[in-house]
């Protein structure tokens, strides 16, 4: 005899049906780890360059944002005064325009002392937010430590794993006031970002100190701008905005297995642990269609003709901020091996080689910015002009936009390691070096 199902059991039936439609429907990360060389030379010991790509799915149209955290933290200090603090006070504003009633935002100021202009609080009265900000007015020294910390400290009051949880620092001299190194300050950035709190840092001017503001962005997962005039903060300040408003995924976990007789050598634009053949590393957040990847460079052992061999295992988690829920994504790559170098060149993968020579290429960038600091600068202009013609030949050969403007950019800077334009194109250089290493959505300007 047929007999109906309760209510509340067809009620949850459902309604778990809906949430697996959801689930269905729902965006997810992509995944992509591929090699430089598909197919290697056999029968020789070799390097190569492993892409673990990692590319935010599309917020579609009509579906919520995720709601944000955020923490202003505005430079006041003596030399701010005049246009510097004006330009500031309406960059801020403007970008404040953007948030909702259910986003979460903080101001705090900072010269010898720190003042919370606005606690954190949800966006319900943007006016009276406004209006504190128009208020602030420039004077005194500079204690960016103490800045950024009472940033965190508001975003505190409202963390959550499913909000945005970032600081904005804008600075435009050098921390005199606190901790002041950039050691201190990236101790700062990742204990911050273990928290799930990122620092974006904005440098103004040609003063402050651009070693202190790329660690601090670098170790929290933030982006890094050097904004040489002050006119340009409202287009940076939107651009950061942009990243804030349209993450998708956070506590990003990356895990790499290194296949047995496959060497891990090293991560070329990101912080890794490699322990025997576990690379581990980490990502704070992920935009909507913006893919970040990591390079691996791994030395594989000869291997004859004809043979395959697995090269590495990736096992990414992170937090979907679309659906609430930890994520878990898995993937592998392997090589074939050939007596044919014609081969070899046939089955190149020009992206990853392309993303290979970029990363390579930064460190050698940031090895020339070390050697001028050391007052090595004819070493120094060895190494840009060596990188400039390695960059050019391989935009030659993979036909790409990037490694051609980094050839130019190469060239310009080893012209230009002496006299008095030096400042403005060691903070460029820098800001370049983050921008490639983190893959940002925008960068340095060109001095």
């Amino acid at each position: 005899m047929f007999r109906s199902k309760p209510l509340f059991v067809v009620a949850f039936a459902l309604l778990l049906a809906a949430r697996c439609a959801a689930c269905a429907s729902a965006g997810q990360i992509r995944l992509e780890v591929s090699l430089d060389k598909p197919t290697m030379q056999a029968d020789q010991k070799q390097p190569a360059f492993v892409k673990v790509g990692l590319t935010g799915f599309k917020l579609e149209a009509g579906h919520k944002r995720v709601p944000v955290n955020v923490a202003i933290v505005l430079d006041k200090s003596g030399s701010m005064q005049g246009e510097k603090i004006a330009k500031a006070k309406n960059a801020a504003i403007a970008a404040i325009g953007r948030l909702g009633s259910s986003d979460i935002v903080s101001v705090v100021t900072y010269d010898s002392t720190v003042q919370v202009i606005v606690p954190a609080t949800k966006l319900s009265d943007k006016e009276a937010v406004v209006q504190q900000i128009r208020r602030i007015e420039a004077g005194g020294s500079t204690a960016l430590f103490a800045g950024v910390s009472k940033g965190a400290d508001e975003l505190r009051k409202f963390l959550d794993k499913n909000r945005v949880n970032r600081v904005i620092l804008l600075s435009d001299g050098l921390a005199n006031v606190g901790p002041q190194s950039p050691s201190e300050l990236g101790a700062l950035g990742a204990s911050l970002m273990k928290e799930g709190i990122s620092v974006s840092t904005l440098g103004l001017g040609l003063d402050y100190n651009e070693d202190l503001m790329t660690k601090l962005a670098q170790c929290s997962g933030g982006n890094h701008s050097f904004i040489e005039q002050a006119n340009d903060l409202a287009r940076v300040f939107n651009q950061e905005f942009n990243d804030v408003l349209s993450v998708v995924a956070q506590e990003v976990a990356i895990d790499i297995h290194v296949a047995a007789g496959v060497r891990p050598v090293r991560v070329l634009n990101a912080d890794a642990e490699i322990n025997g053949q576990q690379v581990i590393l980490q990502m704070n957040q992920l935009y909507s269609e913006q893919e970040k990847y990591v390079m691996l460079e791994v030395e594989v052992p000869a291997t004859q003709a004809g043979k395959a061999r697995e090269v590495a295992e990736v096992r990414v988690s992170y937090a979907n901020l679309q659906t609430k829920t930890t994520d878990r994504l898995t993937s592998a790559v392997s090589a074939n091996f050939t007596s044919s170098l014609a081969e070899v060149e046939a089955k190149l993968n020009p992206a990853v080689c392309a993303a290979a020579v970029l990363q390579v290429s930064n460190v050698q960038n940031k090895l020339a910015t070390t050697l001028r600091d050391q007052g090595d600068i004819e070493g120094a202009r060895r190494v840009l002009l060596e990188n400039s013609k390695y960059l050019g030949e391989n935009a030659a050969k993979y036909k790409v936009e990037i490694l051609e403007l980094r050839c130019v950019d190469n060239l310009d800077q080893a012209k230009n390691l002496a006299g008095p334009e030096w400042n403005k194109y060691r903070k460029a250089m820098r800001g370049q070096q983050i921008t490639d290493d983190q893959q940002q959505s925008y960068g340095a300007k060109k001095p």
